[in-house]
């Protein structure tokens, strides 16, 4: 083998493994940005923002924003999309919920959003902390709105965090039907979407989240969205799936932006109320901005 050819070759590695320009990102800082990761220090707060890598984050934080993970930053399940560690986490903090609603009011917050890792060692699998936490934000912050990210509670367990009144509840799909048990550990399509049924059967605005680049077909990511509208979800993020580590899945795809208009052109057609679509969306992006687009949209239909 030629010198000449061996870098020729790996050249061409580089090239296809090279992000696209519409992925590159503009770090951002600023005093609000210090201020808020200083503030999460100090309560060792685990948020998703920095856990899982999220390429939003300074933008985020300098904004004011974040969203926090609660119950740890251990999780039972071992998805091959997150960079969130996997093993055996510790007996919840009794007093995460207080200090989660005290920072939220510290950080002067209209909007939280709130996730969780997976805590399949608990009988009601973390049920309980969730719903102390939503009573604990409305407490400090009678005015908030409250956004719930959650694992794939069905029945009783889903009913403990619904009865805390958040005023909306998401759980990510994340990808299509195909693709599930090759991304995901644990969790089913079907289930996911059976979740997202019984929280707009129960009168919640239900939201979802998936990703993109993983090897789906556009034919598969619009059967997703009429699928996910049929059972009452209607607010939905579409994101760019950019593997965390060396560990990870691998992306299959950088998706060209046009095709994140397409889908969220088809999704407004299809009926849905909120639609994030581009490369760097995640599940929290402009949280606030697409609770206040469902709600103009929901007074629209109404008229």
């Amino acid at each position: 083998m030629s010198m000449l050819w061996y870098r020729h070759s790996l050249f061409k590695d580089m090239q296809i493994e090279r992000k696209p320009d519409w992925l590159k990102i503009k770090l951002e800082g600023g005093e609000h940005y210090s201020e808020i990761k200083q503030l999460v220090e100090k309560h060792r707060l685990h948020t998703i923002c920095s856990s899982g890598k999220c390429p939003n984050m300074g933008k985020c934080w300098s904004m004011g924003t974040a969203t926090f993970m609660i119950l740890g930053d251990i999780c039972t399940r071992s998805c091959k999309f997150c960079a969130t560690t996997t093993g055996k986490p510790l007996p919840p903090d009794n007093n995460e919920p207080q200090k989660v609603a005290q920072s939220i009011q510290l950080m002067k917050l209209k909007h939280c959003v709130i996730t969780s890792v997976d805590r399949d060692d608990l009988p009601d699998k973390g049920a309980a902390h969730w719903a102390a936490t939503v009573h604990a934000i409305r407490q400090e912050n009678p005015d908030i709105i409250i956004e719930l990210l959650i694992p794939d509670y069905e029945g009783a367990i889903l009913q403990t965090v619904l009865e805390a009144q958040p005023d909306i509840v998401a759980h990510n799909l994340e990808t299509v039907a195909r693709l599930t048990p090759a991304v995901r550990s644990k969790a089913t399509y079907s289930n996911s979407l059976n979740v997202l049924k019984q929280i707009a059967r129960t009168g919640f605005i239900a939201k979802t989240g998936i990703m993109v680049g993983l090897g789906e077909t556009r034919e598969e990511v619009v059967q997703l969205l009429q699928e996910v509208i049929a059972a009452g979800c209607t607010m939905i993020t579409i994101g760019q799936y950019l593997q965390p580590t060396k560990t990870n899945i691998s992306v299959a795809e950088y998706v060209h932006p046009d095709t994140f208009e397409f889908y969220k052109q088809t999704a407004n057609a299809l009926g849905y109320k909120s639609v994030e679509s581009a490369p760097l969306v995640r599940s929290s992006y402009m949280a606030e901005r697409s609770f206040l687009g469902a709600m103009i949209e929901s007074q629209k239909i109404k008229r």
